[in-house]
């Protein structure tokens, strides 16, 4: 039976996953997707501007579960498989054991700037290579290997390097026929928020 096009807009049905299971140490422990870097919450960011391009959004957190619900009552959620946060290569593995779709747009929790037809984007750099099975966002020529597009035939590999205990995503990606949506922000700089200085800098950035 072939895959339903998601909502008319000319890709299959591709899941949403937010990716918020780390434990922020440079950020005191703070949960990264209930900031405000900017005028909103992370979640409710992320979500109001990918919610009519995905099937389903989900959240990959160990936490504030009930809070997540509050702010956005269709959210689902899941925890990794192996207890101690053993970064997003863990979190990706793990989806797959939760999401229906063959496809997952994976988003940092704490990514500042979300592009236009990302997810459209992405799907067609996909389709350059026939074995590619990850498509990653690249900003200003720098890859952001957590802003990416898996198939879910990517979890033999994900597993493959958990497995031999290698975590990281560009090594892994290497391996998955890797394939590059490239987009400009002049105005950008921080990609994504890693620490409390960081966080302090965006938003002086963001007032001037």
């Amino acid at each position: 039976m072939m895959k339903k096009i998601t909502k008319s807009i000319g890709y299959p049905e591709t899941d949403l996953v937010i990716l918020a299971g780390g434990q922020a140490r440079r950020m005191n422990g703070m949960n990264k997707v209930l900031q405000k870097f900017d005028n909103e919450i992370q979640l409710i960011k992320i979500h109001q501007q990918l919610k009519s391009r995905a099937e389903n959004v989900w959240i990959n957190s160990h936490r504030d579960h009930s809070i997540y619900k509050r702010l956005i009552p269709s959210i689902r959620f899941y925890q990794d498989d192996e207890a101690g946060f053993l970064g997003p290569l863990m979190g990706m593995k793990s989806a797959w054991s939760h999401v229906e779709s063959d496809y997952v747009l994976f988003v940092p929790c704490d990514v500042t700037y979300i592009p236009k037809k990302v997810l459209s984007r992405l799907h067609q750099a996909m389709q350059r290579d026939p074995l590619c099975e990850v498509a990653v966002v690249e900003i200003n020529g720098k890859a952001l290997y957590p802003f990416c597009l898996l198939k879910r035939s990517s979890l033999t590999m994900l597993q493959v390097h958990l497995d031999q205990k290698q975590r990281s995503l560009k090594g892994c990606f290497a391996e998955m026929h890797m394939q590059v949506a490239r987009f400009q922000n002049h105005a950008l700089f921080f990609h994504s928020i890693n620490s409390l200085d960081e966080l302090q800098q965006h938003r002086q950035l963001n007032f001037l």
